[in-house]
């Protein structure tokens, strides 16, 4: 089967209402909304990698669009469409039928839109995609807001999917294969929230990006930590390396004021959200427990370790 005949028919929906030219052509065209910008990120899965060999192709095509789809969210933008570059082994029907399925699965439940890409042959499975969004103009939610005195919040619960990593086969693999972008948080956090990022490689590394990008320091209670109850009978400092630098949760962690934060809990979110600590003056990450400074010696994800 040739490269055309595979976007034919795995990767070519005749149902982009809004898209003025979709997959069939050498580019998409789109028409931006007017006084809006376009929020755009890529990501690359490599199996093996990124994902276990033996991961369901659903699962990959899921989780391709949905990390995509967090980055866009932490933006606070609304996702509207995707682009896919393929590299495949060998042609497989089976493998690209579930592959294809639980891509516009996940599309189909956040309302985006394939538009174009590219597949190719390449010894290793690799995927690439290419997420666009859109934000009123100057509304974006960057890294760089966060002021002192400002809560630090994260949604969710952090550490299931490096403790699913650990332990294949446990109920938490499903949040490890099926993460779930928080596109409505997200969107609420717009105006509210004065700095975000999506935890994609261990929350005390993603929150360092923050202060970083900031200028400040923060204080994380320990204690406080949104942990999942199968993790419970693990150590604490087992826990901990799970929640803070496990990775791969696609959880939102932003900072925000008490009372941008009271705003936020009466529009009901469809997600639990955690305070976890607060913004400071003083530069760096500091760990407490029990009113009591517990130094930890961390490392998110690496991506060339």
């Amino acid at each position: 089967m040739a490269e055309f005949s595979i976007i034919e028919t795995y990767f070519n929906r005749r149902n982009n209402t809004d898209v003025d030219l979709g997959v069939g052509d050498d580019s998409a065209l789109l028409t931006p909304p007017r006084n809006h910008q376009l929020v755009i990120c890529a990501d690359t899965l490599v199996a093996g990698r990124h994902f276990p060999l033996d991961t369901s192709p659903h699962a990959i095509g899921w989780k391709s669009v949905a990390v995509n789809l967090s980055d866009i969210a932490a933006m606070g933008a609304k996702p509207h469409s995707i682009l896919l570059a393929l590299s495949l082994p060998q042609i497989d029907h089976d493998w690209l039928k579930d592959f294809s399925q639980g891509l516009y699965d996940c599309c189909d439940q956040f309302g985006v839109r394939l538009i174009g890409g590219d597949t190719t042959q390449s010894p290793h499975l690799t995927l690439s995609v290419t997420a666009l969004g859109w934000i009123e103009t100057g509304k974006a939610v960057t890294r760089s807001g966060a002021q002192v005195g400002d809560l630090i919040v994260v949604s969710g619960s952090v550490g299931d999917a490096a403790f699913a990593l650990q332990h294949l086969g446990h109920p938490l693999q499903q949040r490890l294969d099926y993460p779930t972008p928080r596109c409505e948080l997200g969107d609420m956090l717009k105006g509210l929230a004065s700095s975000m990022i999506d935890v994609s490689d261990g929350l005390a590394q993603d929150l360092g990006h923050i202060l970083n990008a900031s200028d400040v320091g923060a204080k994380i209670q320990l204690d406080q930590l949104p942990i999942n109850n199968a993790l419970r009978d693990l150590d604490n400092n087992q826990r901990w390396k799970y929640a803070l630098a496990g990775g791969d949760d696609y959880e939102l962690c932003f900072t925000i004021t008490m009372q941008n934060y009271q705003k936020l809990l009466q529009l009901q979110p469809n997600v639990k959200t955690t305070i976890i600590g607060e913004i400071t003056q003083q530069r760096g990450l500091v760990f407490e427990k029990d009113g009591l400074d517990h130094p930890l010696h961390l490392n998110g994800y690496q991506h060339f370790a």
